[in-house]
């Protein structure tokens, strides 16, 4: 009777445990597969740049040199191809910084320009109101006095009796005898 109760408490209850532990075997051992397979790429993978970099190359055969040198011409393309398409890159952006400088440039020429002309219309202003006040000198006292207090206010001659000026081209009338 025991041989049997322990058969049935085996069947009962040992049957899932069973289950439980062959599926953590089953498992540790996919999990074992899984790195040994990472850990022979890994190899691999190592291996293979020893010989990209030159090292490692005396247990090659021919065939792998041939491959290996297709490989690192096929890099090598593609290093160029991609330095190229970098270089050409940074072309347009040079030659598109170019074309906003330039159009910077003009406007900055135009303005320029403006504001010279603007610059020369007011000289010539201020010098059409220096002869205004050129002609003003000439009058009479009286009717520079006229002027003077309705005149535009820009120019203010200097008082010719308080000290002589020269100015070219006008004729001074000097009250005072020449020394």
């Amino acid at each position: 009777m025991p041989k049997t109760l322990e058969r049935y408490q085996k069947c009962s209850y040992g049957g899932p445990d069973t289950a439980v532990q062959n599926k953590e075997n089953e498992l540790v051992q996919s999990s074992r597969n899984e790195y040994l397979k990472l850990k022979a790429r890994v190899e691999n993978l190592q291996r293979t740049q020893r010989n990209l970099l030159g090292e490692d190359l005396g247990s090659l055969g021919i065939k792998d040199l041939e491959q290996l040198e297709k490989q690192l011409d096929s890099s090598l393309r593609h290093i160029r191809s991609t330095r190229t398409q970098h270089m050409l890159d940074q072309l347009t952006d040079l030659q598109r910084k170019e074309q906003m400088l330039c159009e910077a440039n003009r406007c900055l020429r135009r303005k320029l320009e403006e504001s010279s002309q603007q610059m020369q219309g007011q000289m010539w202003e201020q010098h059409a109101a220096n002869l205004l006040g050129y002609d003003q000198l000439r009058q009479s006292p009286h009717q520079q006095q006229a002027t003077h207090h309705g005149g535009n206010g820009f120019f203010h001659p200097l008082d010719p009796t308080t000290e002589p000026t020269l100015q070219i081209g006008y004729v001074l009338a000097c009250t005072s005898p020449v020394r």
